[in-house]
């Protein structure tokens, strides 16, 4: 989806052992044949002590196993509660293009020590993604500010970025053309299972968040009896990705942007923008206009302002930094708070890598609009309701009208061959937005989905909540699930918004780890 830098927590897995339970088996297709060398541990590089990292050799090519190999980067921390094994637990941040070599040293803490200690705890780079081999980086300098303004005055601005998508997506195809035919969510699933045989399991379980979901929802369509326990959470529309997922990404930031605003204008005594939310909207996009006249330091202009207020509709945490940002510049010019929001949440310049994948693999797993045209319509439609994110949104996703690899097959996902599933939900998530957990929960029959009521946040599992985490704990840790009800199964109270400025050293301790936030 839109966002995909992934700001990780304090930075595993396990090769011994077999699972016996498993789910009902179908004429699902097969793992490849194929199985990768032996994995050569050794403890991460940068990681604490006891998270081991390899590299797993897989096929580019999975229709040819004999052919062209590429190298996956593993981290593993191996379970030390033996009277409890549960085998290999794998996790997915999000993206696509999200690092996951750090995730046992977070998904340990958010887990709890005596959990996390019956699995082999496993991260993991997806093909293409950061440590694993070869890496993609398309143009270092794509979003280096300040960039023409995300929304064009005219056609000839459209035009400009359109000439800029169009020669993103060629210098991919100049560097990695062979790459980028094997670059789908379906490969990276595949890879998943190639992983499975390498530790020598028999079955995995699998945490996903944001397009994480969307990968491990792939996975259990493919391969239903090689899983153990599946999580998702914060969860792709299936049926939407992803020319349309990211419209609907339009109008779900919209919703949330409003609320910031609301929430600052409630504050108006400590932020001094207007006691009513339209006022203070006022003021972000007159602060914007102000921006691109005379960008602030010569680096924050319109697009980096935009990125780094669309970190607020990941979590509401972060609203009190936003809006102190917000206000210094507006009532007092003063850039400094504004300049480091940026560094924290806005600036994408220092490395292609992510966004690379993720358009490698949004780019070909399914078809998109080549007519710019439609593209030219459909957005400024959207713009009309939807402006805080629109434009932005269109140009992370142009290079798709022009991507040099157009998808052979969509995959369908159905979830109709596995055993059990438990789904998590915010009915104000903006990045995954409500309707993509209900779809989801219908595709699996035996899943329980637990809907957060209206929080707005992204990323539910291990963050506090106690009616989130007592369900999702004790499901991973003997497949308990509550009870099925008609629709969602389970509703749980929101997280409290924030108090200004006391919130202040609660966002900084929660801006560890957002899925799928770019």
């Amino acid at each position: 989806m839109k966002k995909i830098l992934i700001a990780l927590a304090t930075a595993g897995l396990g090769l011994s052992g077999a699972l016996v339970a498993g789910p009902a088996t179908a004429s699902a297709p097969q793992a490849p044949d194929y199985t990768p060398p032996a994995p050569q541990w050794a403890q991460c590089d940068g990681l604490p002590a006891g998270i081991e990292c390899a590299l797993v050799e897989v096929p580019l090519d999975h229709d040819r196993p004999s052919g062209k190999k590429i190298k996956i980067a593993v981290s593993r921390k191996k379970a030390t509660d033996t009277a409890h094994y549960q085998g290999a637990m794998l996790f997915n941040p999000g993206g696509p293009g999200g690092s996951g070599l750090a995730y046992p040293a977070v998904m340990e803490a958010r887990l709890g020590s005596a959990l996390a200690a019956q699995y082999d705890l496993v991260g993991f780079d997806p093909r293409g993604v950061g440590s694993s081999e070869p890496a993609l980086r398309c143009d270092p300098h794509f979003f280096d500010p300040v960039r023409p303004d995300y929304v064009p005055a005219n056609r000839a601005e459209e035009a400009t970025w359109v000439k800029k998508v169009r020669a993103y997506s060629k210098a991919c195809d100049d560097t990695y053309g062979d790459l980028l035919q094997h670059m789908t969510t379906v490969d990276a699933a595949k890879d998943i299972d190639l992983i499975r045989k390498a530790l020598g399991q028999n079955q995995i379980s699998y945490v996903g968040y944001s397009y994480g979901t969307y990968l491990g929802a792939t996975y259990a369509t493919l391969f239903p009896a090689r899983l153990h326990r599946l999580v998702l959470d914060s969860i792709v529309n299936p049926d939407r990705v992803w020319y349309d997922a990211n419209l609907d990404q339009n109008h779900a930031f919209e919703v949330r942007a409003k609320d910031f605003f609301a929430w600052i204008a409630k504050y108006d005594a400590t932020y001094h923008l207007g006691t009513a939310g339209a006022d203070v909207e006022k003021a972000f996009y007159a602060a914007r206009a102000k921006l691109k006249a005379t960008p602030a330091e010569g680096t924050v202009g319109p697009d980096e302002l935009d990125d780094t207020y669309l970190a607020g509709g990941y979590l509401k945490s972060r609203w009190p930094r936003l809006a102190n940002a917000l206000s210094k510049y507006v009532t007092a010019n003063d850039t400094a708070p504004l300049i480091q929001a940026f560094g924290l949440y806005g600036d994408y310049a220092s490395d292609d890598n992510t966004f690379a994948v993720y358009s490698a693999v949004e780019c070909s797993d399914v078809r998109w609009p080549r007519n710019w045209a439609k593209w030219h319509h459909d957005w400024w439609q959207s713009y009309q309701t939807a402006p805080f994110l629109t434009w932005g949104n269109a140009w992370f996703n142009a290079q798709c009208a022009s991507w040099p690899v157009r998808a052979q097959n969509e995959q369908r996902i159905s979830g109709r061959w596995v055993k059990d599933a438990l789904f998590f939900q915010d009915t104000k998530d903006a990045a995954t937005p409500y309707q993509g957990g209900v779809e989801m929960h219908k595709l699996f029959p035996a899943s329980r989905l637990v809907v957060m009521d209206g929080g707005g946040n992204h990323g539910l599992t291990g963050r506090g909540n106690a009616c989130i985490d007592d369900i999702w704990k004790a499901y991973l840790t003997d497949g308990t699930l509550p009870a099925s009800l008609p629709g969602p199964d389970v509703h749980c109270a929101p997280f409290a918004d924030p108090v200004p400025p006391a919130a202040a050293a609660r966002a900084a301790a929660q801006d560890d780890w957002v899925p799928g936030e770019r």
